[in-house]
This record gives C-alpha cells, sequence and structure tokens, in this order.
C-alpha cells in the first residue's frame, strides 16, 4: 500500500485520533487498574506507529530535490480561498521525525510516575503530538495559524493540571506570552491574504512587497517566533514553564515546541520577507550573542537543576537565531549556508540534549522530590549508570566533540568567523560557559560523597528509565559522529532557501 499521498495527514490526524480514543477510554479512576494499564498501552502504540510513520517519512525523502515533497491539497473553506495545503522539505521533515521520536519516550518516562489523571495526561501529549507535526507540515497560513494556536491548549493543561506548586501562575504566563504574540502573526496572514488572493505560503512568497511593509510584517512575525524559541528579552516565561511543568512538559517543550520559533523564521519571515529580514538582520544577530552570552551568565547562578537547563536552553537557542541571520554581514557563498544548516542541526541537537537532560532531572525528581542541587551529592555511588547518562548528555550539553551538541554549534560558529571576528568570538563562549554551568551542576549532583540519606536510599534506573536515556543516549552520538544524513536532507533546501533571500523585492 502506497502512503506518499496520505503520509502527512496519518501522521497529524493518527496522534490527535489515538488521544481522543485514550481520553474516551479514560483509566477508570484508578491507575493501577487494568483499564488504566490498556490506556498506557494504546498510547505508547499510537505514539510509536506515528513514529514508525515518520521513519517511512524520512526513508522516502528525496534528498536532492528543493521541491515540497508528499504534498496533500484540496479545498478547506472555498469561499476565503483556504485549501488543507501539506507539504514537507528539507527544513520541516527533520522537525517532524524529531517530534515522532520524542513522543513515545515522553509516555515512557510517565507510565507510573503519573498517579493522578493518566488518561488525560497522556491524551494531552498525543494531541499536541498531532498539533506540532501539523504546523510542520502546513502551506497555508490559515491552517498554519489553527495548528499553531491549538497546541497551546493541552501544553497549557499539561502545566496547569500536573505542574508545580505554582503552576497556575506558570500556565498563565506562558499562554498569555504565546497568545499575544501571535495574534500579531494573524493579523499580517490576513495583511497578506488580502494582497495575494489566498493564504498560500507560495503565493506569499512570491508577493512584492515595499520595504515598509516587509518591516511591519517582519515585526509583526517577529513577536511571534522570539517568543517561541525564545530570544532575550521575551525568554522570560520559558524557566517558570520549565520548573512547574512535570518532566513530559519539559522534555516536550524544550525538545520541540521552541524550535517552532526557529521554523517559523526560516519558513516565513526569511523567504517571504528578504529585505526586511536583512534590515532587521543586525538587531537577530545583537539579541541572540545576547543570549548566547549574557543568559549562558544567568545559568551559572542558578540553584535549581531545571531553571539551569532551561536557561541553558534560552543560550543554546540563540546559535539558531544568530545562524539564520548570518547571511547578509556573510554574503552568499559557503558560509551563509553553514550558518543557516547549523542553526538547523543546533535545533535538531538540542531537542535530544535538552529532552535528555530533563529527563534525567525527571528520575532524580521522582526519588526525592527536589530540583534542588544542594540536595543531592555522591549520586553516582547509589546510581552508576543513571550517572553515566546524566554526564554523557552534560557533555553533549556542553558541545562535547563526538555529541550532536559540538555539531550545530561547530557550523554556527565558523560562520560567524566568516561575518565577523566578534560574532564568532561571543558565539564560542558559550563553549566556556555551557562547560561550566552544565559541570558546575554536574560535580555537585553525581560526583563527591554521599551526601544525604536520601541519596544513600535511591534505587537506580528502572528498566523503562533505562530504555528512555540508552535511546537518548544512542541518538545524541549518531548526529554527533555521523551527523551527514541530516545534513544531506536539508542542503537542497537550504540552498534554495538562500537563492530566495538573496533577491530582493524592492
Amino acid at each position: 500500500m502506497d502512503l506518499s499521498h496520505i503520509i502527512l495527514s496519518l501522521l497529524t490526524w493518527l496522534p490527535i485520533s489515538g488521544g481522543i480514543a485514550v481520553l474516551m477510554a479514560g483509566d477508570g479512576g484508578d491507575s493501577a487498574s487494568s483499564r488504566a494499564a490498556g490506556m498506557r498501552l494504546l498510547s505508547l502504540s499510537v505514539s510509536l506507529l506515528t513514529f514508525v510513520l515518520s521513519v517511512f517519512l524520512y526513508n522516502n525523502f528525496d534528498t536532492t530535490t528543493a521541491s515540497m515533497q508528499f504534498v496533500e491539497r484540496s479545498p478547506w473553506i472555498e469561499a476565503l480561498n483556504v485549501e488543507y495545503f501539506l507539504g514537507v522539505d528539507g527544513i520541516s521533515a527533520p522537525l517532524i521525525l524529531l517530534t515522532a521520536f520524542i513522543t513515545p519516550l515522553v509516555i515512557i518516562a510517565g507510565w507510573d510516575s503519573i498517579k493522578e489523571r493518566p488518561a488525560q495526561y497522556f491524551a494531552a501529549f498525543l494531541i499536541l503530538e498531532g498539533l506540532m507535526i501539523g504546523v510542520f507540515a502546513a502551506l497555508d497560513g490559515l491552517l498554519f495559524y489553527m495548528f499553531w494556536e491549538a497546541m497551546l491548549v493541552p501544553m497549557f493543561l499539561i502545566i496547569g493540571v500536573w505542574g508545580g506548586k505554582r503552576r497556575i501562575y506558570a500556565t498563565m504566563k506562558f499562554f498569555l506570552f504565546t497568545f499575544l504574540g501571535s495574534v500579531l502573526m494573524l493579523v499580517a496572514f490576513i495583511y497578506l491574504y488580502n494582497k495575494a488572493g489566498s493564504f498560500n505560503f507560495f503565493a506569499f512568497v512570491e508577493l512584492p512587497l515595499s520595504l515598509l511593509e516587509q518591516q511591519l510584517i517582519f515585526i509583526a512575525f517577529l513577536l511571534a517566533f522570539a517568543v517561541k524559541v525564545p530570544m532575550w528579552p521575551v525568554h522570560t516565561w520559558l524557566p517558570d514553564a520549565h520548573v512547574e511543568a512535570p518532566t513530559g512538559g519539559s522534555v516536550i517543550l524544550a525538545a520541540v515546541m521552541l524550535k517552532m520559533g526557529g521554523y517559523g523564521f526560516v519558513r516565513l519571515s526569511l523567504p517571504m520577507l528578504p529585505d526586511g529580514s536583512m534590515y532587521f538582520s543586525g538587531m537577530m544577530i545583537a539579541l541572540s550573542l545576547i543570549a548566547i552570552v549574557y543568559i549562558g551568565f544567568v545559568a551559572l547562578m542558578q540553584t535549581d537543576m531545571k531553571k539551569l537547563i532551561a536557561y541553558s536552553s534560552i543560550a543554546h537557542m540563540g546559535f539558531v537565531t544568530l545562524g539564520f541571520f548570518l547571511f547578509w554581514s556573510i554574503g552568499s557563498g559557503s558560509g551563509a549556508e553553514l550558518g543557516i544548516t547549523g542553526g538547523m542541526v543546533q535545533m535538531i541537537s538540542h531537542g535530544l540534549v535538552s529532552g535528555a537532560m530533563f529527563l534525567c532531572v525527571g528520575v532524580l525528581y521522582d526519588r526525592v522530590h527536589s530540583r534542588q542541587i544542594a540536595d543531592y551529592g555522591g549520586v553516582a555511588n547509589t546510581m552508576p549508570i543513571f550517572a553515566a547518562f546524566m554526564v554523557l548528555f552534560a557533555m553533549a550539553n556542553a558541545g562535547l566533540p563526538g555529541t550532536s551538541g559540538f555539531v550545530g554549534e561547530f557550523m554556527v560558529i565558523i560562520a560567524s568567523f566568516k561575518a565577523n571576528f566578534w560574532f564568532a568570538f561571543l558565539a564560542a563562549s558559550i563553549m566556556i560557559l555551557g562547560a561550566a554551568y552544565t559541570l558546575w551542576m554536574v560535580k555537585r549532583v553525581i560526583y563527591g560523597d554521599v551526601a544525604n540519606k536520601n541519596v544513600a536510599a535511591l534505587k537506580d534506573l528502572q528498566p523503562r528509565e533505562f530504555i528512555a536515556l540508552g535511546i537518548l543516549a544512542f541518538a545524541v552520538l549518531l548526529v554527533g559522529l555521523w551527523p551527514a544524513p541530516l545534513v544531506d536532507m536539508m542542503s537542497a533546501t537550504v540552498n534554495e532557501l538562500l537563492t530566495q533571500i538573496s533577491q530582493s523585492k524592492l
């Protein structure tokens, strides 16, 4: 059976339908009942089937073309010329694969630890998975916006229902920041629709726009995407959301949802607004470098493991936006391609590494019920297998060669050097700062003598925890040692994007 003509709809709607089925099945009010066990198996089965479909997408992806593949197109709201228009290229396909890869691990990680309303918890993640894949596949502005806003609802519930003591504050802050930023994106879409006669992204790319129009639309997009990345100074919602979110919520938030901001820049801002992007490129580079350096120092001051990793995420995502906007400082050539490709690889790597780091914190929190670094010490003595995993992920977070964390950052640093020595100098400071705050945490949590009776009583990884961390460790090393398949997947699309942004609309 040829699934090529419906694969994107299956990837989008299968997890959503599965989530609704899990929600309707329920858990019978007892998380230990056979009904609850069946619900967990159903959730895992749906997420694994979605991942298998994403592997089919990867295996059948043509890396030699920049054209959209697996395209599905049919009328949706004919009166407004709105279409159900899906397709993927070398930018969106890796992000769909990442989303489908991370979700089963989140379900495995929450298998026993979620005692309250487990059916609703797993259903929320499945629905969220489908909506996020919809964002990466949508090629119609209104469809894109529908998925973009709808995915806030399950994450709002995940933080608000299963979060920590300040979960209501954190979830409201998350929702308001992300929702209000997105409203202006809708205004921009409506303006472009009035000029183009449709919400088709390709029509937007071809649309002639004055510099003022491009500048205003760029600002509207910026407010939506910068909040999502998040860029300094609109980053303040992220540490609160991470600290209060359950482990699975933190993993999905860091691994996938933050990537939507970066994706928005390369899918919308750069190709549709080349002159506006050039006008603001200096500002974007400056904000990215501030995030890398300043937020790196902020991370050094943290005493909560989750908050430290959250600030680390902001600093590392600064590499993404830095790589995307170096083009106008470099000009055409290999340096510009390195910057955008490096930013894309960094998004995938950060998804793996940050997700793994949050899972490690979740493993400790499930046992000790504390995220404070001071409450640990000497964990390697009682949990040696876990300690090995956490040290590996910490090294990847610090950009150790041979891990995925090195590849994207190194590519962006090389591209920065081609643009300006000081860009490269400031960007490379992440190698020192990242090692400083990550190793500072690892030293105090993992090494030394057993600090207290709570650490002395720790038991090493359960099978489900070992599986989740082991799979992530394999992925981090695979991308670090063999990034070629990922880079090849992106290459043709990145070159086409460079052609688009080099052509002025004025």
